[in-house]
């Protein structure tokens, strides 16, 4: 085979599309991806490796992150590597280190590696997300090598939920992997990877023994293998058409079993459908259908239009890549798709018997065209045993099926009027010119079959009126025959190609209608901000393009309601339109279900939810949709979807910014409260001790007044200690004075401070025999026992049983602390930890129901956790979690 076989002539606009991309990456860093099934494969190892082949060559390649996980392979190769150092942000009392994303743009090396692609940067990091640190290094121009595992690709988050059990919270965009200029996989047999995990090389003994009875078992192993190799070979198919693309090729390279389907109006498109469904489902390889709009099609009844369009929502249904194509030869649309997308395998139907010689059937005209393609023909149901109904006749719609063709006749007739007065003043051959320009008249106003009577009656017309003998069909020159000949032939192909220019012309007025309502539609929607807004837009557009008055609905609180400035119309009901939120398939008038309704419910689906359903209830009596209009409605409901999200996430975000800043005034408010009391109430408690001390048979009732003052002054600095607390930690000023000490000591020190408080109560303490130290700061952890004791007092009756517990429970201090008092009002558990909750509101004990939120507060700052329950025997239990941590390593003592 030749290179000019393969090749044909580049497209302009394909090379202008291709230098515009090249000129936009030259200044930019080539990304590459070591991609894997999951952990342990050895894609950092691969990507080590890669890069120390790079710095024996003398590229300038730097270490930004590289997590060797204690695997000292792994670790080897990092030797001769400078190492980026990372930055310190404290987090919650923790110091995290993270990628230094400053100073790898003021050391600008030629490579950096980025080890996890998907990680989440801590709070504080100029971005959230690692890709995104790497994608403004690609910008500057620098060079990146990173990994990641096919659990972490954003697309195949459900599908490995459900295989795994798992579902992963760090996620890459497929964007940008598809971005990647190359892609590397890495891959390892489940049967060595498990035995890697034996030996202690992915994770350590006990975190290996878990993980293959969870993660790692075999059969996930398998399955997230699959859906690696499946996501390379996609992308590596994007490579091949991408240089096909650019190289111009034309025929079909199959390395993949693809398989197009053309839809038609015929019995059998549902069955080839299925047919091709089942063998992609086989083949694991995407499969597409079209449907491509003739002349002809026009031509059909509408129900035969509304079955193409229903076959062609079925494949995508089933899921296969469709589109509605249009073009004069159906079989010359059908091999250009089949080019373009590198399909090799085209399913069709077998061709009925020739009426007449010169027919060629669908399947032979596209074997003589692209002999390239392989045709897999699927044999036709008899017709006694057809399942489908056949397609009614057209109904005959009176003068106008006969309007073009006596157009036609009276073109030649004029055209017969006009050259009659210049029979002798013109040559034939200048008369034929005439009644040429009326077949291409008749052509452009009427299309392939008038134009095709016109041609015929012109050449009648001529032999009749002006060839000798006139008046006449017989000719008195042979030599005429060959100029009836050629006259009817150039008639018959003016008119054609007229006839097919019409046609193309006709379909890009169509197209070019629907993009303007489109762009006007969208244009209007992007500057609403209410959803009244929108749907006046919308009522005027379905109004004007479709034909029908239309009613949104919108969520609502348990069902769908009528949006704001939506008409409440008769035909339309509520019921369908919730079956069709639900389901997120159309339904009523038109489909599958409930089709004898009087309204077309179609939903609205966003990106990420559905927001609603659009109802349309036609004008006419007789109303059925186009496949075009069909698409157009289908793209019209998206674009309202994206605009009332887009509302709702705006009116979300103004919620948040208002609460943000009602909070930052209220915190500062309580601040400036807070310091503002302090002073005075430090005064009068200094009076009131120095009234006690002054006097010390200062007579009753003074004595009690005085000891009551200076009670009730202390309860009250301690109340507003907590309003400047709160403050103080809600403004992120809370530091963490950390100390390894023993839960022991911690509680002890409570239970001292609240004793006069707990004199009225049973106290028992039941710690574990050989807890761990915790790193605590022991000022704070002793505020949260004392809020703990401090309510248990205030909120039980004298006599209670209060008992504080504990145990270790995994990596973490289980500590609990219990009363046999009245318990935590039903659903409360959560919301006691709320700033100014308190559990029971008719309560006359002083407080401003701050506590509990400086318990979960000081406690998450320590990196636990703390809820509320009540358990089964009564009363109330307080429940945290403490970490245990790393205790550091301790110097051996030495004699001497």
């Amino acid at each position: 085979m030749t290179p000019d076989s393969l090749h044909t002539r580049p497209d302009p606009d394909v090379i202008l599309a291709q230098l515009t991309a090249e000129t936009s990456r030259a200044d930019r860093g080539k990304l590459k991806v070591f991609f894997g099934a999951c952990p342990g494969v050895g894609k950092t190892y691969a990507m080590l490796t890669a890069a120390q082949v790079l710095h024996t060559q003398g590229m300038d390649v730097v270490a930004g992150v590289v997590e060797t996980h204690g695997r000292r392979e792994t670790a080897e190769l990092m030797q001769r590597l400078d190492v980026l150092p990372r930055c310190r942000i404290e987090y919650k009392g923790h110091i995290l280190e993270e990628f230094d994303l400053d100073a790898a743009l003021r050391r600008k090396p030629q490579l950096i590696l980025m080890d996890e692609l998907a990680h989440s940067n801590a709070p504080g990091s100029r971005h959230p997300k690692r890709w995104q640190d790497i994608m403004e290094l690609l910008g500057a121009g620098i060079d990146v090598y990173t990994t990641v595992n096919v659990q972490h690709v954003e697309s195949l988050v459900d599908v490995i939920g459900k295989i795994t059990g798992v579902r992963v919270l760090e996620r890459v965009p497929d964007h940008v992997i598809d971005q990647a200029d190359e892609m590397v996989l890495v891959d390892l047999p489940p049967e060595e990877l498990l035995q890697r995990l034996r030996e202690g090389k992915v994770y350590i003994s006990h975190q290996a023994e878990r993980a293959m009875e969870h993660f790692f078992r075999k059969g996930n192993l398998l399955a997230l293998r699959e859906l690696a190799l499946r996501r390379t070979a996609d992308r590596v198919d994007g490579d091949v058409r991408a240089w096909r693309r650019e190289k111009s090729v034309t025929t079909v390279w199959p390395t993949r079993e693809l398989v197009l389907v053309c839809v038609g109006p015929g019995p059998d498109s549902e069955k080839l459908v299925r047919r091709a469904a089942r063998r992609a489902n086989q083949t694991g390889a995407p499969w597409h259908a079209i449907a491509i709009e003739t002349p002809s099609m026009h031509n059909l009844p509408e129900a035969a239009r509304v079955r193409v369009i229903n076959i062609l929502k079925l494949a995508q249904e089933m899921g296969a890549n469709t589109a509605n194509l249009s073009g004069p030869d159906p079989v010359e649309v059908a091999v250009a798709y089949a080019h373009e997308h590198n399909l090799g395998t085209l399913l069709v139907g077998r061709d009925r018997y020739r009426r007449l010689p010169w027919q060629h059937g669908f399947a032979e005209r596209l074997g003589r065209l692209a002999p390239d393609l392989e045709l897999l023909q699927i044999a036709r149901e008899d017709d006694e045993q057809e399942t489908t109904k056949p397609l009614p006749a057209p109904k005959s719609r009176g003068p106008t099926v006969w309007r073009p063709h006596l157009l036609s006749l009276l073109n030649v007739a004029l055209a017969t009027i006009v050259s009659t007065p210049l029979r002798d003043h013109l040559d034939l051959a200048n008369i034929v010119m005439i009644f040429l320009l009326a077949v291409v008249f008749t052509a452009i106003r009427s299309g392939r079959g008038a134009a095709v009577l016109a041609a015929f009656l012109s050449v009648a017309a001529f032999d009749f009126f002006f060839v000798p003998p006139r008046f006449s069909f017989a000719v008195s020159d042979v030599q005429y025959l060959v100029t009836f000949a050629v006259m009817l032939t150039v008639a018959l192909v003016v008119g054609q190609l007229t006839a097919g220019l019409r046609f193309q012309v006709l379909t890009a007025r169509k197209r070019e209608r629907r993009i303007q309502a489109l762009y006007e539609m969208s244009r209007d929607l992007s500057s609403a901000m209410r959803v009244e807004q929108i749907v006046e837009i919308c009522q005027r557009f379905i109004k004007r393009g479709f034909n029908a008055s239309m009613a949104v609905f919108v969520n609502g609180q348990e069902r769908l309601q009528l949006a704001d400035g939506s008409a409440n119309l008769g035909a339309v009901d509520p019921g369908i339109a919730q079956w069709s939120f639900d389901h997120g398939q159309n339904a009523g008038l038109g489909t599958d279900t409930l089709p004898s309704a009087h309204a077309l419910y179609v939903p609205l689906k966003a990106p990420t939810h559905l927001c609603g359903v659009l109802a349309l209830v036609p004008d006419e009596a007789t109303w059925q949709l186009p496949m075009e209009q069909q698409q157009l409605l289908d793209t019209s409901a998206t674009l309202i979807a994206i605009a009332m999200e887009r509302i709702h996430y705006v009116a979300l975000a103004k919620d948040a910014q208002v609460s943000m800043e009602s909070e930052r005034l209220r915190n500062s408010l309580l601040s400036a409260i807070s310091h503002d009391l302090r002073t005075p109430l430090t005064v009068i408690t200094g009076l009131a001790e120095a009234m006690q001390m002054a006097t010390p048979t200062l007579p009753e009732p003074h004595a009690g007044l005085a000891k009551a003052i200076r009670d009730e002054v202390s309860h009250t600095i301690t109340m507003v200690n907590n309003l400047l607390d709160m403050a103080r930690m809600q403004m992120g000023n809370i530091v963490l004075n950390r100390g390894w000490q023993t839960l022991e000591e911690v509680i002890g020190l409570s239970l001292s401070n609240c004793a006069p408080l707990l004199t009225r109560h049973v106290v028992r303490v039941e710690l574990a025999a050989g807890l761990p130290l915790l790193e605590l700061d022991t000022g704070l952890m002793e505020r949260v026992f004392n809020n703990f004791l401090e309510n248990a007092a205030k909120y039980t009756p004298p006599g209670s049983i209060v008992t504080i517990a504990a145990c270790q429970d995994g990596a973490f201090v289980k500590v609990s602390v219990s009363d046999n008092g009245h318990g935590v009002p039903p659903g409360m558990e959560k919301k006691l930890f709320e700033k100014f909750t308190r559990g029971k509101v008719e309560s006359t004990v002083a407080g401003f129901g701050l506590g509990l939120a400086i318990v979960r507060t000081i406690v998450e700052a320590h990196g636990g956790s703390v809820w509320a329950e009540s358990p089964p025997e009564g009363g109330s239990r307080f429940v945290l979690l403490l970490p245990i941590g790393n205790l550091p390593d301790m110097p051996e003592e030495t004699d001497g």
